[in-house]
């Protein structure tokens, strides 16, 4: 059962540890319930590999379920999207499942939570809501609709399915407690009236459950053993577990097994932005060609510009599974995709940026066809052939007619070997008006044609070039991509992220390459000579090739990376090194309102600066900073700005905490509340 060879991760411990106090190993079931209203990203590829990983190891049955609650935002497009995503991946699911197939049975529920005293239809404004709430230090306020009956309950409740209310007049809160330490446990809506037409179901339904009510039921309802999802869920765990707990004496005869929420730390890729809402803003500005731009971290995207289903998982692999929030190196992707790539792509001669290289002693009217290695890491990949010719492409930063020692690549008077081919020397070269080399002479060694075990052919020389006959050359487009951000960590800058858009992240070039290319079909992988690897576009015509580039041979940012990603921050932060982001904010805070206006600001900066490496759970405590501590609460409320432009999604909490904050008598607090 368990992977003696590899240690178990936290999630895999808690599987070992069910099934060791008595949980049957038939019951395990699994599922990825992503939402449809947009394509999927790298990050959620962790997500996909966690779940259907523990499937594969454990033998045990995964689900395919869209949470689809929220009809303004969903599409069969995405639905279709993310089905050929995870296909494509290697991973098959057991059921492909819905929330809205539980639509009937969550509403049945409910009006069962009713009956009990456990739900009510509240008739409040969503802002009076809010402000009901509390705060993390103080309790709530009892909705003056929490006492209704029964009966008028579920009257309204009957009302709002049949369509005879406006969006917003009514919701269906859980009864549980609004003077709870937990926010989300202060009456939790269950219900909201939504006019708008559901993706499957039509126009039934116009009472749609919020996302904490389905959630867990859902689940509950597949039998999920364990319901595995990010760390942001955490607090809304005791409130998944109320939920849970409550249908399960309604149904517990018939779905006796209780499911498991646990968290995980979500995947961070540096020179990434996960945010679905900002890469809608790269599609709609027309930074990046659609979804599936190869530039994308979307898996179409990744798919598109070449990756390989077996790379992404085995970073997924190498990433492993945290519990706590960090940053990902792209190059480790960028490595995985270089490895597999490098045992499977064939291997093809191009030149980018070509010069003309005439060979004057070959013969005018003579072509050999070489043999040429298909794929030296694979045993059986075979040869292909390749036509030599008196005049050929080399790329022209493979020549220079002078140069030092240090330079093994064609000069005036040195030796280079053609790949697969003859050891050439550099003669002289014909050059334009204004200096530039048009063409370079050279004489070759015909007795020197690699493979054919001469004297002459074994004879060393330190640099190999590649090439292709102009006679012979199929011109292509090429079209090379690089990090779409010049900075590290694009999402978490004072700056706005489109100020780090690399502008140099894409450069379109006409190509030639030898004629062995003309058969490529779309997707299609290979490594151009020396240069990297390259697939096969679907912009492709019968008539014109078009290749993206992948990935190079080798990591050509990390001797730029200390330069250009260096952030340009002040000496303070630097003092703080040794202790957490928060920390230092805390004090940075304290004497916030004391300092002159100058100092202020430049502490403000600061703390903007820190607060990209703070998480949601080391800020959610100081919610409930005492009334008085004017600096700590400002403070936060710069941290949470920073998290909400980089795509925290506001909560009860939040929602909470802003709206005292904007209504306190300080003008600096309340100032910088309403700026969020």
């Amino acid at each position: 059962m368990s992977d003696t060879h590899k240690p178990l991760n936290f999630l895999e411990q808690i599987v070992e540890e069910d099934l060791k106090n008595g949980l049957p190993q038939h019951k395990l079931r699994f599922r990825f319930p992503p939402e449809p209203n947009g394509y999927l990203h790298i990050g959620h590829t962790k997500a996909i590999g966690i779940s259907f990983g523990l499937g594969e190891k454990y033998n045990a049955p995964v689900n395919l379920r869209f949470d689809d609650t929220n009809p303004t935002k969903e599409d069969q497009e995405y639905v279709d999207a993310i089905k050929e995503d995870v296909d494509w991946l290697g991973y098959k699911w057991d059921k492909e499942v819905y929330s809205s197939d539980y639509f009937e049975q969550l509403y049945l529920w409910a009006l069962q939570m009713i009956k009990d005293g456990k739900a009510y239809v509240d008739s409040q404004s969503s802002e009076t809501m809010a402000a009901q709430k509390g705060t993390p230090t103080q309790p709530g306020e009892d909705s003056p609709f929490r006492t209704r009956s029964v009966d008028e309950n579920l009257t309204l409740f009957n009302k709002m399915k049949a369509g005879e209310f406006k969006a917003g007049t009514h919701v269906l809160r859980a009864k549980i407690d609004m003077k709870h330490a937990n926010m989300l446990m202060r009456d939790p809506l269950m219900y909201r009236i939504l006019h708008a037409d559901h993706h499957r179901t039509g126009s039934t339904w116009c009472l749609y459950p919020m996302y904490d009510w389905t959630h867990g039921e859902s689940d509950y309802l597949e039998q999920v053993s364990h319901s595995l999802c990010s760390l942001e869920f955490k607090p809304h765990r005791e409130l998944y577990d109320w939920f849970k707990n409550n249908v399960y004496t309604y149904s517990k005869n018939t779905l006796p097994l209780v499911p498991k929420q646990r968290e995980f730390a979500r995947l961070n890729l540096s020179y990434t932005i996960m945010s679905k809402r900002k890469l809608l803003k790269l599609v709609e500005d027309n930074i990046v060609r659609g979804w599936d731009d190869p530039r994308m971290p979307t898996i179409s995207g990744l798919r598109r510009r070449g990756y390989t289903p077996s790379s992404i998982r085995n970073f997924i692999d190498k990433v492993g599974v945290a519990k706590r929030d960090n940053i990902i190196d792209v190059s480790l992707l960028e490595f995985c995709v270089r490895e597999d790539l490098n045992k499977k792509a064939a291997r093809i001669m191009a030149v980018l940026e070509p010069v003309k290289l005439i060979i004057q002693n070959y013969p005018e009217d003579q072509v050999e066809w070489l043999e040429a290695d298909n794929n030296p890491e694979e045993e059986n990949a075979g040869t292909h052939k390749v036509p030599f010719s008196r005049t050929l492409y080399i790329e022209r930063e493979d020549f220079k007619e002078e140069a030092n020692s240090k330079y093994f690549r064609l000069t005036i008077g040195k030796e280079v070997r053609l790949k697969s081919a003859f050891i050439i020397k550099g003669e002289s070269v014909v050059k334009d008006a204004n200096g530039n080399v048009l063409e370079i002479h050279c004489s070759y060694d015909p007795k020197s044609l690699s493979g054919s075990g001469s004297p002459e052919s074994l004879r060393k020389v330190k640099g190999t070039l590649h090439w292709v006959s102009v006679a012979h050359a199929i011109e292509v487009e090429v079209r090379e991509y690089d990090r779409l951000f010049s900075h590290e960590d694009p999402d978490n800058q004072t700056e706005n992220f489109m100020t780090f858009v690399n502008p140099e992240s894409l450069k379109v070039k006409k190509a030639f390459m030898e004629p062995h290319i003309k058969n490529a079909t779309i997707g299609q992988q290979f490594q151009f000579q020396r240069l990297g690897y390259f697939n096969v576009d679907k912009d492709s015509s019968d008539t014109q090739l078009v290749f993206n580039k992948t990935v190079g041979l080798r990591d050509t940012w990390a001797k730029q990376a200390p330069k250009a990603t260096q952030p340009q921050t002040s000496s303070k932060p630097a003092q703080h090194s040794q202790r957490k982001p928060i920390d230092v904010i805390k004090q940075l805070g304290k004497k916030y309102t004391n300092l002159p206006e100058e100092k202020q600001q430049k502490v403000r900066a600061e703390i903007l600066t820190l607060a990209k490496a703070v998480s949601y759970e080391d800020l959610e405590p100081l919610f409930g900073t005492a009334a008085k501590k004017i600096g700590t609460r400002i403070a936060v409320v710069l941290v949470l700005g920073v998290m909400i432009e980089n795509g925290q999604e506001k909560n009860d909490q939040i929602e909470a905490f802003i709206t005292t904050a904007k209504a306190d008598n300080n003008p600096l607090l309340s100032s910088e509340a309403h700026q969020i």
